[in-house]
Formats: structure tokens, sequence, C-alpha cells
């Protein structure tokens, strides 16, 4: 009898327990439900992002060629745009963000599988698996207008000069020779991020290192632009560029704040940071420019906002508001020595100083996020063993971007050309390449 009865009650305890079991089960696989505030600010991010390059860098950079190829520039921003679009649907995403692959990932999510959910009979819309409570077309999204802006960059150091064929012949083979790698490595789980353990919030290494020595590599290649050095070359309108600067310093928020992933505190946090740097950043390039010449100029201004957004890029989520205001101090000066002097020294033609700006500026902000880092801010102390980390993965992105630009610009000059005749060059790319003049006369 009493064998019975203790049977009896422990049947009784696992038919109480059972229920509860399950339910905590069901509770642990139920999908994290969509957060409104966090998926309208990572919208919002997006299309701040995208603002930047369209039309903010096109502007910035077009105010700053001559009148004859302000078109040009903003063209070769638009195709980048669509070049990148159509890579990153089919391959582009998946190579930067499935499969744990050191370097590169791999083609599980070609033409976006998966990102309506696990089952390929169904469409989820609301599916999230990368950021919690946020869609995974919103991080898709997102991502994508990071492989826009990265590459555009790169137009700065050869504007005026370079064929707009040539410009989407090399973009497309820089993107799976560069950008879709180091998203990878850095972002998607490889190497950099991953193994190494380096860290980079925005895109000092994804972004800005690797545009700023692609583009001094590709320039070197290009050589000077006609008459360089012996004619003026100055901007053809700081009006454009001041205009093309403010729209890169709000989209920038995006692109900085954004990078949380939420509309939380962190967020928050890199708002600040970002607008420290810049505003900082701004003001001591046009501090220097007047003790040296005493003429702080617009283009001085435009120069150093645009360095401090760079240089606090890989930091803003990691550093606080006196890391930021040392970041901007930085910013305002080596890269402000980059542009005036070290291109003199050595002799390049950078027409829009994407080498000096940004792959200084990144280089900068990615050594000083190892020193400056707070750990009460985002879990990662600054200090010698993070600055370790940071300074190979420096090497790591100067190296690979060099080499993998060598390979990629001269099998373009092989096969269809870099450069237009001198007589395109002389007439101005926007009459010779796309029939139109960006101003009537």
């Amino acid at each position: 009898m009493t064998r019975i009865l203790k049977m009896v009650s422990v049947c009784g305890l696992l038919a109480l327990i059972s229920p509860l079991s399950a339910q905590e089960a069901a509770a642990a696989e139920a999908p994290v439900p969509i957060s409104a505030g966090d998926t309208a600010w990572m919208l919002t991010s997006t299309a701040l992002v995208l603002f930047m390059t369209l039309p903010g860098l096109a502007l910035f950079y077009g105010g700053l060629v001559r009148k004859k190829n302000v078109l040009s520039v903003l063209a070769q921003c638009l195709g980048i745009a669509g070049l990148a679009a159509g890579l990153w649907w089919a391959v582009g995403y998946s190579l930067s963000f499935s499969g744990d692959g050191q370097f590169i990932g791999n083609l599980d999510m070609a033409f976006l599988k998966g990102i309506y959910g696990p089952d390929p009979g169904k469409i989820d819309i609301n599916y999230s698996s990368t950021l919690a409570g946020v869609p995974e077309t919103v991080w898709v999204m997102f991502q994508y207008t990071f492989a826009v802006i990265t590459p555009a960059l790169i137009v700065g150091a050869i504007a005026e000069r370079m064929k707009f064929t040539a410009v989407l012949a090399f973009v497309t083979g820089w993107l799976f020779l560069v950008y879709f790698p180091f998203a990878h490595m850095v972002w998607g789980g490889g190497y950099i991020g991953g193994t190494l353990g380096a860290i980079d919030f925005a895109g000092g290494l994804v972004v800005h290192m690797s545009s700023g020595y692609s583009a001094l590599v590709l320039a070197i290649i290009l050589g000077p632009r006609l008459g360089y050095g012996k004619e003026k070359m100055a901007p053809h309108s700081m009006v454009l560029c001041m205009i093309g600067t403010g729209i890169l310093w709000v989209g920038w928020y995006g692109f900085n704040a954004g990078s949380a992933g939420a509309a939380n505190g962190l967020a928050g946090s890199a708002f600040l940071t970002t607008t420290l740097a810049a505003a900082i950043g701004g003001f001591v390039w046009a501090g220097l420019e007047y003790f040296i010449k005493k003429q702080p100029s617009v283009l001085g201004f435009c120069s150093g906002v645009v360095a401090g957004l760079v240089v606090i890029t890989p930091a803003a989520g990691f550093v606080s508001a006196n890391g930021a205001v040392l970041c901007g101090i930085a910013a305002g000066v080596i890269p402000f020595f980059a542009v005036v002097y070290l291109k003199k020294w050595i002799g390049y033609d950078d027409a829009l100083d994407t080498f000096g700006v940004h792959a200084i500026g990144g280089t900068v902000g990615t050594l000083l996020t190892g020193l400056l880092a707070v750990e009460d801010i985002n879990g990662q102390a600054g200090g010698l063993a993070l600055f370790g980390k940071q300074f190979i993965s420096v090497i790591i992105v100067l190296v690979w971007s060099v080499v993998a630009t060598l390979i990629i610009a001269y099998v373009v000059k092989a096969t269809i050309g870099l450069r237009p005749t001198p007589e395109v060059e002389t007439t101005g790319l926007d009459i010779s390449e796309h029939g139109e003049e960006g101003y009537a006369d």
C-alpha cells in the first residue's frame, strides 16, 4: 500500500511539473516580439546612412571638383549604389554575414535566403535573428548602406580622371576582394572581430581604412590629373561642399548611433561622442589654418568635421565624452598634416583627400579606441592588450587593401583601361562621358 501511495505521489508531481516544463520550453523557443521603437530607429538610421551617400557624399565631392566634372562624381555615386544593391542581394550579404569562416562567409544566404525565416515555404516579415526585436530585413538594408558608401569614398581620390565603366568594374572587384571579406572578418564573426578580438563600432577598419588605403593605391596607379601642380584646380562650389558636409554630419548619426542596433543608452552615447568629435575636429582644423596662414577656410571647417566623424567611427560606442574630445583634437591635427604636408612630400594626387582623411583618420580612430575604450560603456576596457589587437587589425586591413587594390586595378587597366583619353579629360567627364553639363550657361 505504501509503495502504491508513493507511485501515485510521483505521478502527481510529474503531472504538475510536465506542463510547467513544456510552458518554459515554449517560452524559450518563442520569437522575441518586434520592438516598434528599436525598429523605427533602425529604419531611420538606414535612411540616414543612405542619405550620407545620396546626396551627401555626392554633393561634398561634387563641390570640390572643377565645374566640368561635377556630374561625373554624382553619376559614380549613383552607379555604385545600384551596383552594390544587386551584388548585396545576390551574394554580398551572404558572403559578409553567413557561415563561420575566418576570412569570408559562404553562400548559404545567397539571394537573401532565410531573411524571412528558416521555413523556405513561408514568409515571416517579422522574423528576427541578428538584432533582437528588429526584423531581419531592416538589418539587411542597414548593412547595404555601408556597402554603398564605402566604395563611394574611393571616388574622391580618383575624381576627374577615371572612366565611368572603369569605376564600376573596379568597384565590383573591390567589393568581392575587400569589402565583403572585411565586413565578415570584423562584424560577421570572422578573424578580426572574433578570433583576434579587435573592435570596430561602426567602420574605422571596414569602411574608412579599407577605402582610404585602396584610394591611395588607385590614385598612384592612375597618375595625377592633367596639369596637376601646374594649373589651378580649386573647388568649383564651396556651397555644395558645405551642404554635403552638413548632410554627412547628420547622416553620420545613423552610421554611428545606428550601429548600437537599438534605441537605447548605447545609441545615445554614440550620438554624443559623434557630435563632440565632429565639432571639435572642425574647430581644431580651422584653428590650425588660422595659426599657419591667418585664414580659417570653409573647406578647412568641412574637412575637419569629416575627419572628426571618421576618427570617432570605430570608437563611438566604446569611449566616453572625454574620449570623444580627444578623438576630435586628434582628428583636427593628424589628418590636417597628412592632407597639407604629407601629400606634397610624397607627391601623389589624391584629388579630394580620401587617403589623408579616411585612411589616416580611420587608423588614428582605431588605435585610439584601443586606448580610450571604457568598460562600463560597452564591455571593452582600453589598455595595452586591446591596443595590441587594434594595431594588428590595422596592419591586416592596410596590407590586404593595398594588395587587393593592386590586383584589381591592374586587371581593369589591362582589360578596359582606367583613364579616359587626354582629350576627354581636358574637355571634362560631364560632357564626354555623360553628355550633360551641371550648369547652364
